[in-house]
């Protein structure tokens, strides 16, 4: 019930849990997608969305194209438009990178995808939790989550939003035991049952709850205000450390406390290994899981540094953050 309530759906049934976000994609995508379908994607999703999509390539013969997206993230959504075929029939869009925060206009998909009768799948990994999220005002046909990450809750949890009607036209990844009208052989066809086969992760689910209360206790405007204020912090702090490359769009209101840097000099494998052996500060580098957005920001296959900004970050975190990369720009 919070979950439907923090999504804007109508009836609890309509949220359905999976062990992750990665589960949740596959699930739409190959029980959405049929023989010769063609899809569009931006250049900024995750594999969690190419590798199903390539292997719905050699099962089924399902074509896919990459929006116009520039370096910064930024998604033309009129190229995109312009990009449709006899044979599309699905739009898939994260609503943020998960290597440089850009946040993608996912409204303006949605309004595509409703004018020429698409399915709009949307990828809420970096954003649930931080960031308002209407399925009805998105014009979602399926919105995946995962609970790990902004929404607080455990690892080993996710979902995905989809009405009654299209959960009618949409195959189960797989069957079995539901604990419901367990004198048939064939799968449930009502939510959540259709999609919920064996045990679920009750644990998770619990936590996941406790984490959505917190959450709309503290209020979304909130937690997205100081996510942006610690955002800008870092970006001006980073603007004046020398030899350190800034992707992304440069500016705390147009992305997620994601932000991607390389620093000249330095691998970025090397400077994450030192900020944790000599600073305790934790960061990811490499390619996260998304060769296609390091192609789109021309940072394949070396990758970036990524910094994450949390809803427990704290300014001064921020300021040792930066005062631990200028010691480490300094040493070169």
């Amino acid at each position: 019930e919070r979950l439907a309530r923090f999504f804007n759906m109508d009836d609890p049934h309509e949220v359905v849990f999976t062990q992750n976000v990665t589960l949740a994609l596959n699930t739409a995508l190959k029980g959405l997608l049929q023989p010769g379908d063609h899809v569009l994607i931006t250049g900024l999703e995750h594999n969690a969305v190419v590798r199903p999509l390539r292997a719905l390539q050699e099962t089924r013969n399902v074509s896919c194209s990459i929006m116009p997206t520039d370096p910064r993230g930024k998604v033309d959504v009129a190229g995109a438009e312009r990009m449709i075929k006899v044979n599309t029939r699905m739009i898939v869009a994260t609503h943020a990178s998960n290597v440089m925060g850009t946040l993608v206009p996912i409204e303006e998909l949605g309004r595509v995808a409703e004018r020429y009768g698409l399915d709009f799948v949307v990828d809420t990994a970096q954003t649930a939790g931080c960031y308002p999220l209407d399925f009805k005002k998105l014009r979602a046909t399926v919105l995946a989550f995962t609970g790990h990450k902004h929404l607080l809750g455990p690892m080993g949890i996710g979902g995905f939003c989809i009405t009654r009607e299209t959960a009618k036209r949409m195959r189960p990844l797989y069957e079995g035991g539901t604990g419901s009208i367990s004198d048939r052989e064939e799968q449930p066809d009502f939510l959540p049952d259709r999609f919920e086969s064996g045990t679920l992760n009750t644990l998770g689910i619990v936590g996941l709850g406790a984490a959505v209360g917190y959450l709309e206790e503290v209020g979304l405007e909130q937690i997205r205000a100081k996510e942006e204020k610690l955002t800008a912090r870092l970006l001006e702090g980073l603007k004046d450390l020398a030899g350190v490359i800034i992707y992304g769009p440069h500016d705390a209101t147009q992305q997620t406390g994601t932000v991607a840097i390389n620093i000249e000099g330095i691998d970025n494998a090397e400077l994450s290994f030192v900020l944790d052996k000599k600073f305790g500060i934790m960061t990811r580098p490499g390619l996260h899981c998304a060769p296609i957005a390091h192609r789109t920001m021309g940072t394949f296959p070396e990758g970036v540094l990524r910094i994450s900004i949390g809803h427990f970050t704290t300014e001064e975190e921020i300021d040792y953050l930066l005062g631990s990369l200028e010691q480490v720009v300094a040493a070169l």
